[in-house]
C-alpha cells in the first residue's frame, strides 16, 4: 500500500506525518521512540493500513516536525498529537506507542480519554520516582561529543549496537540518521521520559490496553509487569527476540500483534 507524507499546521508549527490506508477506516496513531521518527514504522504502516487508517507522526521537535520553541515534555507531545487528530478530522483513534511513544500514548489517553479507544504500549517504561533516580545516575543514552574527524558518528552507532540485532546494519543506519537530524537535542526525549510523573497519571487510563514485551530489550522488558499492575485491564504479549528497534526489526510480528489486539475491541 502507498504511504503518503504530509504536514499539518499546528500550534508548534508544521508537524510531519505519514499515512497509509482508507480515509474512511478507523484510525490508528503510531508514535515513535526517541530520537527516532515516523520511519520507525515505515514497514509497519502498510500492514496496519491494510485494515485501518494508519498514521505515524513525527513527535514535535523530531524527524521533520517543528517544536515551536516549546520545551520538550511528554505532556506537550501528547497535546500536539491531539492537535494532529483534530487537524485530520479524527474524533477517536487507537494509539500505538513504542518506548517514548508509549509514554506519550499513556499521557494522551489520560489527558484526552474520549479521543483514545484502545492503547498499545510497546516496550514502554514505567516512569516513577525510582525510575527517575536511576536515570539521573546513569550517563546520557545517545549523547556524544562532536569531533572534527567524525569519530563521534561511530560512537553514536556503538552506543546502540549492543541493543540491536547482529547482521542488521540498516537498523542502526536508520537510528543514526534520525539522531543526526535532531543534533544537540538528541537527549531531549530521554529527559522528557525521565521527568514524566507517570504514577500521577496512569490511574486515569481506563481504555483497553495491550503491553508488547520485546523479550531481548533490557531497558523495557522488566517494566511490563509493573505496567500491568498499574493497568489491570491490560494484558502482556511477548515478541520473542524483539530488541530496542522492535517495529522496524520485526514489522510483521509487531503489526500482527497490534492487529490481533485491535480486532478484539468493540
Amino acid at each position: 500500500m502507498m504511504i503518503r507524507r504530509a504536514f499539518a499546521d499546528l500550534s508548534v508549527g508544521q508537524v510531519h506525518y505519514a499515512i497509509c490506508g482508507d480515509a474512511d477506516a478507523p484510525a490508528v496513531l503510531l508514535m515513535h521512540q526517541s530520537p527516532r521518527s515516523w520511519a520507525e514504522y515505515r514497514e509497519v504502516l502498510p500492514l496496519i493500513g491494510a485494515r485501518y487508517r494508519a498514521i505515524a507522526m513525527d513527535t514535535a521537535g523530531f524527524g521533520d516536525s517543528s517544536d515551536g520553541g516549546v520545551p520538550a515534555s511528554i505532556e506537550q507531545w501528547a497535546r500536539v498529537a491531539c492537535e494532529l487528530l483534530d487537524a485530520l478530522g479524527i474524533q477517536q483513534a487507537d494509539v500505538v506507542g513504542h518506548h517514548t511513544g508509549g509514554v506519550v500514548a499513556i499521557e494522551l489517553a489520560a489527558a484526552f480519554p474520549n479521543r483514545v479507544r484502545g492503547l498499545v504500549l510497546s516496550s514502554t517504561p514505567y516512569t516513577d520516582e525510582p525510575f527517575r533516580i536511576a536515570r539521573a545516575q546513569r550517563p546520557p543514552i545517545d549523547e556524544v561529543t562532536p569531533s572534527e574527524d567524525g569519530s563521534h558518528l561511530a560512537a553514536l552507532w556503538q552506543k546502540r549496537q549492543g541493543f540491536y540485532p547482529a547482521g542488521r546494519p540498516e537498523l542502526l543506519e536508520a537510528f543514526v540518521l534520525d539522531a543526526l537530524k535532531v543534533g544537540h537535542r538528541v537527549e531531549e526525549g530521554h529527559r522528557a521520559v525521565a521527568s514524566y510523573r507517570m504514577e500521577d497519571r496512569i490511574g486515569r487510563v481506563t481504555q483497553p490496553a495491550l503491553l508488547i514485551r520485546a523479550t531481548d530489550d533490557p531497558f523495557a522488558a522488566p517494566h511490563a509487569a509493573e505496567l500491568q499492575h498499574r493497568l489491570p485491564q491490560a494484558r502482556i504479549v511477548d515478541i520473542e527476540g524483539g530488541m530496542v528497534p522492535l517495529p522496524d526489526q520485526m514489522p510483521e510480528a509487531f503489526a500482527q500483534t497490534v492487529l490481533d489486539f485491535l480486532s478484539t475491541l468493540p
